[in-house]
């Protein structure tokens, strides 16, 4: 006679680890007191091929509410963004969304 197997219960964690890396990440620009609000418009529409309308909206949110999500994805392509923000003299961070 042959026993059966002894199994052991396993916790299941409570987030679900598969969507948590799935997240999309996004690059924000944070407002400063140094650049004008049109250089940051021309920087929006050179960078992420925004339309005027588009540049114009993300840059008075960046002046009116002191940020504005400019570009979403993976963490490297965000990570890159905000580098190329840099180089242009805008403040950026990346962060999940």
């Amino acid at each position: 006679m042959t026993a059966a197997p002894q199994t052991t219960p396993v916790d299941q964690p409570d987030v679900d680890e598969a969507s948590e890396f799935a997240r999309p990440w996004v690059t924000i620009v944070h407002n400063d007191p140094v650049n004008l609000m049109s250089y940051v418009t021309w920087v929006f529409q050179q960078l992420f091929g925004y339309s005027r309308d588009k540049a114009e909206l993300l840059m008075l949110d960046v002046h009116q509410k002191g940020k504005a999500i400019v570009s979403h994805g993976a963490r490297e392509r965000m990570e890159h963004d905000a580098t190329r923000l840099h180089s242009y003299g805008l403040w950026a961070t990346v962060d999940k969304q």
